[in-house]
């Protein structure tokens, strides 16, 4: 269990919330909108109305003591890089920092953010990737070169083993998982049967995966 402290309850800064309670992490979410923080209040540990870019706020919020602090702020980048700022000259030991654009990722990065995620860009390539192909039901990009792909069981591999397949040597991808019906099964042994209606996570670079997604 860690302690995070997450600022801004936008759509972004609430999912995020609602999800770290549900993975059993203590909460302490900030927003200058006591709307927002009343609505976020059965979601976390606490939460309250607060102007991240005031100091003395900040200071009070003891925020060394935290294991992560999130500036979810969307609505007004200045507002989210003096807060970054702010956060990593009162001690924060790791800032994740929200980021509209390239440059905003640059600057945040160069004024404290450890580490800064593209809510918007990410979720845009993602849907790209899944839904502009037939055989691609959901997509994770790990690098800019590499990532997993969740794809059907080609039909000409019913009744054969990842084995007989020699998929890694001839497709130079890795099978992680075979789903079927909901129900995963994790690294799945070369004596694995294929069966029609399974799907794949498979890992691999991905100039490679394109090419198997063309069998």
């Amino acid at each position: 269990m860690k302690s995070i402290l997450l600022i801004g309850l936008g759509r972004f800064g609430r999912h995020m919330a609602i999800k770290f309670q549900e993975l059993k992490h203590e909460v302490l979410a900030i927003d200058s909108n006591e709307e927002r923080v009343n609505a976020i209040l059965p979601y976390v540990t606490n939460a309250q109305i607060g102007d991240s870019t005031n100091e003395q706020f900040i200071e009070s919020l003891g925020v060394r003591n935290f294991d992560l602090c999130v500036v979810a702020i969307g609505d007004s980048f200045q507002s989210s890089l003096e807060t970054t700022v702010l956060l990593k000259d009162y001690g924060a030991p790791f800032i994740l920092a929200r980021a509209n654009r390239d440059i905003h990722a640059k600057l945040l990065l160069r004024n404290g953010a450890d580490h800064v995620v593209y809510a918007e860009k990410e979720m845009a390539i993602r849907a790209a990737v899944k839904y502009s192909c037939d055989n691609v039901f959901d997509y994770i990009e790990l690098t800019p070169d590499h990532s997993i792909y969740e794809t059907p069981v080609p039909d000409n591999w019913y009744g054969r083993t990842i084995l007989d397949l020699n998929v890694r040597q001839k497709y130079h991808v890795s099978i992680l998982a075979v789903k079927r019906d909901n129900v995963l099964e994790p690294l799945p042994k070369t004596n694995h049967i294929f069966r029609e209606g399974e799907s794949m996570l498979i890992l691999g670079a991905n100039k490679d995966i394109n090419k198997f997604l063309q069998i």
